[in-house]
């Protein structure tokens, strides 16, 4: 019967998995889903007695390659994205989730400090199982994946130390914050340790036994499937639950290093996690009780509340303020913070460990507040996430800029300031070095390589620049960018102005270095208020162009649209079809695929562009 039941569990998490895709929804949502279908609540084929005292095992060492494979993804250079909003989040951020979810259990459920610091410890975690699946149908700009991606990994592993010690130290034992302080840094060094050891044997066997390369990969597999159940079993005999943070350290430090079949190694690990993911939600949703849920009442909506819309507006606000997140990616990291495997599985060991002690009521609220307050995240922050991010508009395609010089470097920073998606490419080590202590993301490699330019996403790309010292280099460049890859705006600097018209003949905007420079000159000599406010563009002012698609403003006049878009914003220029543009006048008419260009103040300017062109 059990057999049956894996199996049965393991075939809805693959059906699971294969809807989400195909409906680009995070596959967690529909992993509860089948849980709940076939829990005690649903069919009532799975309940807490099923798996018998296997489960905790089974969970334990299928969240150890989860979080190993978000750490073997977690790479140096994506930490760099966004270093002090990460380090903050994981920091005081955890600090401020974990007394401000006790605070609020404490006040709202009436119970005691001590198990309010339970709850709390446990709902510091995110983790890759439901950001994972959110980053697949989500594009968001680097910076703001890699706080979501390195948060998951982090405060996982935080939480899964801590609820142990605060359950052994303030629930089952002395009740000294000294000793509070001291278990939780002993046992995550342990297994930062452990990890980090393991990881370095894997690495040594990997690089020094010659693997064939028809054998090589296979074994390059098992190895290191191997390592992660030593990493996890060898910590878990030193201390218990140190486990998950020895896996975690070795997945980070195998993942940024050298070694051998690096790709074969990335797909073994996405297919595993898949396959090991899907059972373990489904097979945890089947656990929940929903009398425990319903029994807290008002009170866990209000501990909802105060999680979603306070505490964690409030950790992103403190994290981000000195980023260059913008508001909507502010808004956006505050909306999607949904709990996972970590409080799934430590809370169920945990209501049975107060259960144990005598302390049932106090179990109840333990399992059903951590159960509520994962579903309530799932279904609203996991499964709304793509249309919280189309809303907030945090959603921007990729612009690829190769070149990382000054112009290159000074463009990528005026883009990421307009919101853009910016990767820098180029071959220089200190030039990519230079864009990323800028707060940049950079690539090194050839621009010229197809390979490199795959590697830099250029098929998802909106816009390639080309923007080296070396009119070939751009030339090549801009030929691959679209002839091979096919993308719809490209642009170019050309250093000689006879090479002009090689680049125009691909269809590529070439901007002329000599003439641009003379324009910039003339400006500041003739018209240096306007200059001055060009140079300003992105922060106070701006000036866009789009294209009229919204049927109701064909036909309008000037005047007609004016009265509809915001105070602080006026139509510059009107450009018809043919190309012919001109100033419009109050009685010029809005014909269908004129182009429309607003200056004004920024956020007026955007608010027009949204009347306009809904749907930009």
């Amino acid at each position: 019967m059990l057999v049956a039941i894996v199996a049965l569990v393991l075939a809805l998490g693959v059906a699971s998995r294969v809807l989400a895709d195909r409906v680009r929804v995070p596959s967690v949502l529909f992993l509860i889903g089948a849980g709940i279908a076939i829990g005690p609540e649903g069919l009532g084929l799975v309940s807490q007695e099923t798996f018998g005292g296997g489960l905790s095992a089974m969970v334990g060492v299928s969240v150890a390659i989860i979080l190993f494979e978000g750490g073997y993804h977690l790479r140096l250079e994506k930490l760099r994205e966004s270093p002090t909003a990460l380090t903050r989040i994981v920091t005081v951020g955890a600090a401020i989730t974990w007394l401000g979810t006790a605070a609020a259990v404490v006040v709202f459920l009436e119970t005691s400090l001590e198990v309010g610091l339970l709850v709390g410890a446990l709902l510091i975690a995110t983790g890759p199982t439901v950001i994972g699946p959110i980053l697949q149908v989500v594009t968001v700009r680097d910076h703001v994946a890699a706080v979501l991606e390195g948060e998951g990994v982090i405060n996982d592993v935080t939480a899964a130390v801590l609820v142990v010690v605060v359950f052994e130290v303030l629930i089952a034992g002395d009740g000294s914050l000294v000793h509070l302080a001291s278990e939780f840094v002993g046992r995550l060094l342990v297994g930062l340790a452990v990890g980090a050891s393991v990881a370095g044997v894997v690495w040594l066997v990997l690089s020094r036994s010659n693997l064939s390369p028809r054998t090589g990969p296979l074994h390059a597999r098992l190895i290191v499937l191997a390592g992660i159940v030593v990493a996890y079993g060898g910590a878990e005999l030193i201390a218990h639950e140190t486990g998950i943070a020895a896996a975690a350290m070795a997945g980070f430090t195998l993942g940024n290093v050298d070694i051998p079949h690096h790709e074969a190694v990335i797909d073994f690990l996405d297919d595993l996690s898949v396959v090991v993911l899907s059972f373990v939600f489904v097979a945890l949703a089947a656990l929940i009780d929903f009398d425990d849920i319903l029994a807290l009442g008002l009170a866990g909506l209000a501990i909802v509340a105060a999680i979603t819309v306070v505490l964690r507006p409030a950790v992103i606000y403190l994290a981000t303020t000195s980023e260059r997140f913008t508001r909507n990616e502010r808004l956006f990291l505050s909306a999607v913070g949904p709990r996972g495997i970590i409080p799934a599985s430590v809370a169920t060991l945990f209501a049975v460990e107060l259960q144990t002690l005598g302390r049932p009521q106090e179990a109840q609220l333990l399992a059903g507040t951590v159960f509520l307050i994962i579903f309530a995240t799932v279904v609203l922050q996991a499964g709304l996430a793509r249309q919280i991010a189309d809303y907030l508009e945090v959603s921007p395609m990729r612009t690829i800029i190769v070149g990382g010089g000054r112009v290159g470097l000074s463009l990528a920073e005026r883009l990421e300031q307009d919101g853009e998606n910016v990767l820098v490419v180029d071959e220089d080590p200190d030039a990519v070095e230079n864009v990323r202590k800028r707060g940049l993301r950079a690539l090194e490699g050839d621009g010229t390589d197809a390979d490199i330019l795959e590697a830099a996403s250029v098929s998802e790309a909106k816009t390639v620049i080309a923007v080296t010292p070396n009119d070939d280099v751009n030339l090549l460049v801009c030929q691959l960018a679209t002839t091979t890859f096919g993308v719809e705006t490209v642009a170019s600097r050309v250093n000689q102005p006879d090479n002009v018209d090689a680049f125009e003949s691909l269809d590529v905007r070439a901007i002329d270095l000599s003439m641009a420079t003379a324009w910039s000159l003339e400006n500041v000599l003739e018209r240096p208020s306007l200059s001055a406010w060009m140079n300003e563009l992105g922060r106070t002012g701006d000036v866009q162009e789009i294209e009229v698609t919204a049927a109701d403003l064909v036909g309008k006049t000037i005047a007609e649209v004016n009265a509809e878009i915001p105070d602080g914003c006026i139509v510059g220029l009107l450009t018809h079809e043919d190309g012919q543009t001109e100033v419009p006048t109050g009685e010029h008419r809005l014909q269908a695929g004129d182009r429309v260009t607003f200056l004004g103040q920024t956020d007026a300017v955007d608010r027009a562009i949204k009347r306009f062109h809904p749907h930009d």
